[in-house]
C-alpha cells in the first residue's frame, strides 16, 4: 500500500484503539454496573464481561499494532451489537451515530489491517532478516 494510505489507516488505528481501550477500561473499572445495564437490556452477565475485555485488549492490541485484523473484527462485533441493542432505538444523531463510526473503522481495519509503526511488523521483519542470514 501506498505511504500516505498506510498513513492514514494508522490514524484510524490509533483513533479506534484509544477510544475503545478507553471504554473497555471504564467497563472493567464499574463492572457491576456494566453488568446491570446489560441485564437491563435482556443481556447475560457474561457478555458484558466479554465485551468490557474486548473492548480494552481490542484497544490496546490495536495501539500497539499486532493482531489487528482480529481485534478489528471483534471491535466491530461489538458495535454492531452496541447499535442494535441500545442505540438504533435512539435513531441516528444521539444514538447510533458514534458506534456506527466505529463500526466503520472497524470494517476498514479488518480489510486492510495496518502496518505503520505496528509491533507486528517490527516482529516480521526482524524473522525475515534471521531467516535470510540462515
Amino acid at each position: 500500500m501506498g505511504s500516505k494510505i498506510e498513513w492514514g489507516l494508522l490514524g484510524g488505528r490509533l483513533t479506534l484503539g484509544i477510544i475503545m481501550l478507553a471504554h473497555g477500561i471504564q467497563k472493567l473499572g464499574g463492572i457491576e454496573s456494566t453488568v446491570a445495564m446489560f441485564e437491563k437490556i435482556g443481556q447475560p452477565a457474561w457478555l458484558a464481561y466479554a465485551t468490557a475485555i474486548i473492548e480494552a485488549a481490542g484497544g490496546a492490541f490495536l495501539i500497539l499494532g499486532i493482531f489487528v485484523v482480529p481485534s478489528a473484527i471483534l471491535l466491530g462485533l461489538t458495535m454492531i451489537g452496541a447499535i442494535v441493542l441500545v442505540k438504533f432505538q435512539m435513531g441516528l444523531i444521539g444514538g447510533y451515530e458514534f458506534p456506527l463510526s466505529l463500526l466503520g473503522l472497524s470494517f476498514i481495519l479488518a480489510f486492510t489491517g495496518s502496518k505503520k509503526f505496528a509491533i507486528s511488523e517490527v516482529l516480521l521483519n526482524k524473522n525475515k532478516e534471521i531467516d535470510q542470514h540462515s
